[in-house]
């Protein structure tokens, strides 16, 4: 069975992902903060006959990614798809962002793509096969008042994921980037209503995504069927922008 690596894989976009993957034949290596909430997504998959390895970490530290990414391999022997899809926000203008703000998205959202890219490469170069998705945002490519941090940390996964699949190319592995736009997530429930309608207005769908929307076109760009698309950026926005 092949394997997928996905980090923020207790909820929202990376927790549809593992379904996904989980009931199309993967074995499944989730990280994120939370042992409970992975404990529980694991649960729920147990159902599909997948096997499930959990590792509640902190994604922006880099020694942490290592051992992670030499555990799933020791186990399996193999990791065909990596997903760096941990992220956070955390809004403010720039004037009112503290040092500490601007680092700890960073390092969470950017500086984590870094971190397992990095160790999973060297097994795919190896192998020479395998899939590293980026999930970055519309933000990353529009940018957003009150948001320069975040912005700043997915343009850079997208520029990251460009560079990456000119070194790696040669040797099979693919490397694309998904930029969803609002989806009906734990980041996006905590806007106001005034600011959620305000951006419906924008969708020419008229609705929020849901994080199978994304799951699915993930899947897509893992699969064969998706072998000669790399160092892309899809957009998945309902057609906001």
């Amino acid at each position: 069975m092949k394997v997928a690596l996905i980090t923020g894989a207790s909820r929202g976009i990376g927790k549809a992902t593992a379904e996904k993957f989980a009931r199309n034949g993967y074995n499944l290596a989730l990280v994120s903060r939370s042992r409970e909430s992975l404990e529980k997504v694991r649960e729920e998959l147990q159902e599909t006959g997948s096997e499930i390895l959990i590792f509640p970490a902190d994604v922006s530290d880099f020694n942490r990614a290592q051992e992670i990414v030499k555990d799933v391999h020791d186990h399996f022997g193999r990791i065909d798809v990596l997903v760096n899809n941990a992220g956070t926000t955390l809004d403010k203008f720039l004037l009112r962002t503290s040092e500490s703000d601007w680092d700890t998205i960073i390092n969470i959202n950017l500086k984590s793509v870094f971190n397992y890219s990095k160790p999973v490469s060297k097994i795919m170069l190896k192998q020479k096969h395998g899939v590293i998705i980026n999930v970055s945002s519309v933000v990353g490519i529009i940018g957003n008042a009150g948001q320069a941090s975040y912005a700043a940390s997915k343009a850079g996964i997208l520029a990251f994921t460009k560079s990456l699949a000119k070194e790696l190319g040669s040797r099979n592995i693919r490397v694309v980037a998904v930029a969803p736009g609002f989806i009906e997530t734990a980041l996006t429930e905590k806007l106001p209503e005034d600011v959620k309608k305000y951006y419906l207005d924008q969708i020419a769908l008229k609705r929020f995504g849901k994080p199978e929307d994304v799951a699915n076109l993930i899947y897509f760009l893992a699969s064969d069927e998706a072998s000669y698309i790399s160092g892309q950026t899809f957009i998945i926005d309902g057609g906001m922008i």
